[in-house]
């Protein structure tokens, strides 16, 4: 992946202050139905630009690391880099992606829990250093393969909630820290810090809580082997909502003042992804396949509102859990989708659900919503669909790819040129949108694709 974003062909739209997000789905909606209805995504960068300033304002001196797996186009990864926010990396196709920026080593961490031997060379090779270990194996692999690898100490969380199972999948216990440390004694290998991880839909705000204390505990176990921790990584997990991201900082002000104070010179770190890239992407898909049953067998509730004679329909989406909907696999769907057209506010609603374009039984995104009755040609718009699977290769032979349409508003264009943060390598992919926009989808906008 080498020189992928120098190759990258796209540009961002500076809207004027007459135009809207709303207004460039319409026209790429428009230009799509006239020359091919493929799926496209609208990405307002500008966004990206009010979380930074919001985790500046909420979080800091907490510095962010962005996970590249989230969401790797260049658009969102280069105006990261130019907001001087470091990258948690997960292979070494994404070291190198984000290398390409110019981010400099020390502000890449490689966070792969199971790394190859192969991929830790390269980590050696280009001098990105710190990385995470769990485990008595994964510690010898390093030692063999970067002897000068600096280590966080990945420790799990005990979130009792339905994650609980992944949480404890990775990351070590107290006890074990110990035995790691014994081993990277011999081996020769520095440990520098502690990391864990607490998820998004945690509700016990309590786990961090413990897990600071744990992470405590490391830092002076680590006291009597001699290492000199630096570095406490509180990992990801925030869901981009500004009252999450304020009582997660109120729960762990008050232990990181205590615990790792300004002058034990402990750099406190997290890997906010969906936080940056969440909200700032809107999926539009075509509807290419329908069909309506009448005595289709519905779930609890649903099925008893509904006359007998209801139709319910089942569309297929020219995207699916093959593409941008790959989090559909593992976790519920966040975001409701919209019909794009206009309807009638008394037009009546059926029962009805959506499906990818791969006919398998997998590929299903809702499994059931009530919409008003479509057409095979219609869009339905989803937000907050930033965070997953943009940047990444589909295992489904057939899936195309959608396009990415990046904006921006003049407002958030002025401050980044306000505060500097805007290189003339990023500058030259902004152009001009007039506020009654006429764009042509293919000689107007560049994409990602």
């Amino acid at each position: 992946m080498k020189g992928f974003l120098e190759d990258a062909n796209y540009s961002i739209g500076l809207l004027d202050e007459g135009a809207t997000l709303a207004d460039v789905i319409d026209n790429c909606i428009y230009e799509h139905t006239h020359t091919g209805k493929r799926a496209f995504y609208v990405g307002d960068l500008g966004k990206l630009v009010k979380k930074n300033i919001q985790w500046q304002n909420v979080m800091a001196p907490i510095k962010p690391f962005y996970p590249v797996r989230c969401n790797s186009t260049p658009g969102v990864l280069e105006i990261l880099g130019s907001l001087g926010i470091g990258f948690a990396c997960f292979s070494k196709s994404e070291m190198a992606l984000v290398q390409d920026l110019g981010i400099s080593p020390e502000n890449i961490i490689y966070t792969n829990p199971c790394k190859q031997a192969s991929q830790i060379k390269y980590a050696a090779k280009v001098g990105i250093n710190i990385m995470t270990c769990d485990n008595d194996i994964e510690l010898k692999k390093i030692a063999h393969n970067h002897p000068n690898a600096k280590l966080l100490l990945h420790i799990a969380t005990e979130d009792i909630t339905a994650d609980e199972e992944m949480n404890m999948k990775f990351g070590t216990t107290l006890k074990n820290c110990r035995h790691l440390m014994e081993c990277a004694k011999e081996l020769g290998v520095q440990i520098v810090g502690v990391k864990f991880h607490v998820s998004g839909s945690c509700k016990e705000l309590q786990t961090y809580i413990h897990a600071i204390s744990d992470a405590r505990c490391v830092f002076d176990m680590a006291e009597e082997f001699g290492f000199k921790m630096n570095m406490l990584d509180i990992g990801g997990g925030f869901t981009g909502s500004e009252l999450q991201l304020e009582e997660v900082n109120r729960v762990i002000r008050p232990l990181l003042d205590v615990y790792f104070p300004k002058e034990s010179g402990v750099d406190v770190i997290a890997e906010p992804g969906c936080y940056y890239v969440s909200s700032a992407f809107t999926l539009a898909v075509n509807i290419i396949a329908k069909k309506t049953e009448c005595d289709k067998l519905l779930p609890s509730g649903v099925e008893q509102t509904r006359n007998d004679d209801e139709p319910v329909f089942t569309y297929y989406i020219n995207d699916g859990v093959y593409g941008s909907f790959a989090s559909k696999l593992s976790e519920k769907l966040s975001t409701i989708p919209e019909v794009h057209k206009k309807y009638k506010e008394d037009e009546p609603l059926f029962a009805s659900s959506l499906w990818g374009p791969s006919c398998d039984e997998l590929d299903q995104i809702v499994e059931n919503c009530l919409l008003p009755e479509l057409s095979v040609g219609d869009w339905l718009i989803f937000d907050n669909m930033g965070s997953g699977t943009l940047g990444e290769q589909s295992t489904f032979n057939d899936y195309q790819r959608p396009l990415i349409y990046y904006m921006m508003s003049f407002s958030d264009w002025d401050e980044m040129q306000d505060a500097g943060i805007a290189s003339d390598t990023l500058m030259k992919n902004f152009f001009f949108v007039p506020s009654c926009i006429q764009l042509s989808a293919e000689d107007r906008f560049s994409t990602a694709a």
